[in-house]
């Protein structure tokens, strides 16, 4: 009887933790206007509509230089052209792209070598809005120091109001959640720790790229991290999804970034 309340108990935190998930994936998008930033990334997934909301951002000042991490080795400097919708002039001189992610951690690891290696210290991170928590999670832990605005940009084919109603859209919220869970779960294990192996066992999970800078320094605790990544409602959106036409052939990655020269007219 003790172990079907406590059941009971786990299921019905879970759903209340889902519902508040939710809630605040709705209210994420359309998001603010950020300040402007050393630099600008864009996180590969399903929705082109991260790379042409990232490209709008630097070509409005918003940033100095874009990322886009997480491209497909297959795809081509005008296959990311077209899917930015970008204006030559910004794109040949100011866009970075990153072939070595393959997942969120690799989003991380991959955005770390690139601001260390441009000696940036402040970032707008796109990605889809129900990805967001999960990706500001694992930038916070690769960049503890940097300064990173969340720009959400709304998933289309998700109805974020009543994604119960559908059995992709439930899937892909509760999907999503658990993944942000698990996230939460590590870092909290990993804080239980002496401050040492906290700094190694973080280091070991989110390695930095070769030919860049180590992570240095300690990781804040847990709590700290919870705080930073919910104080504001933006910073709790998560999707990653795979591709399946050429213009989203940019989610794979292997190896390396590919960088433009010049600068604009």
């Amino acid at each position: 009887m003790r172990s079907a309340a406590i059941l009971l108990m786990i299921v019905v935190l879970w759903a209340v933790g889902l519902w508040a998930f939710s809630v605040r994936v709705d209210q994420s998008t359309p998001p603010a206007d950020p300040a402007p930033a050393d630099g600008v990334v864009a996180l590969t997934g399903s929705s082109n509509a991260r790379i042409t909301a990232a490209m709008k951002l630097l070509e409005d000042g918003k940033a100095t230089r874009m990322l886009v991490s997480g491209v497909n080795p297959e795809a081509s400097r005008a296959d990311i052209k077209d899917v930015a919708k970008a204006t030559r002039r910004y794109y040949d001189c100011c866009v970075d792209l990153g072939f070595q992610a393959t997942d969120t951690v690799g989003n991380a690891r991959e955005t770390q070598g690139w601001m260390r290696a441009k000696g940036f210290k402040s970032l707008i991170v796109v990605t889809s809005d129900f990805h967001m928590p999960r990706a500001m999670l694992e930038l916070h832990e690769a960049l503890p120091d940097a300064k990173l605005t969340p720009y959400p940009v709304k998933t289309d084919d998700l109805d974020s109001s009543h994604w119960w109603r559908s059995g992709d859209g439930a899937r892909r919220m509760m999907v999503e959640y658990c993944k942000y869970l698990v996230i939460l779960a590590r870092e909290a294990f990993l804080s239980l720790g002496p401050k040492a192996h906290h700094a190694q066992a973080a280091s070991s999970a989110v390695q930095p790229p070769r030919n860049t800078t180590a992570w240095l320094g300690s990781t804040p605790s847990v709590m700290a991290r919870l705080v930073r990544a919910t104080h504001d409602h933006r910073r709790w959106f998560v999707f990653m999804g795979p591709p399946h036409s050429a213009a989203a052939r940019l989610q794979r990655g292997m190896t390396g970034f590919s960088s433009a020269r010049g600068a604009p007219a």
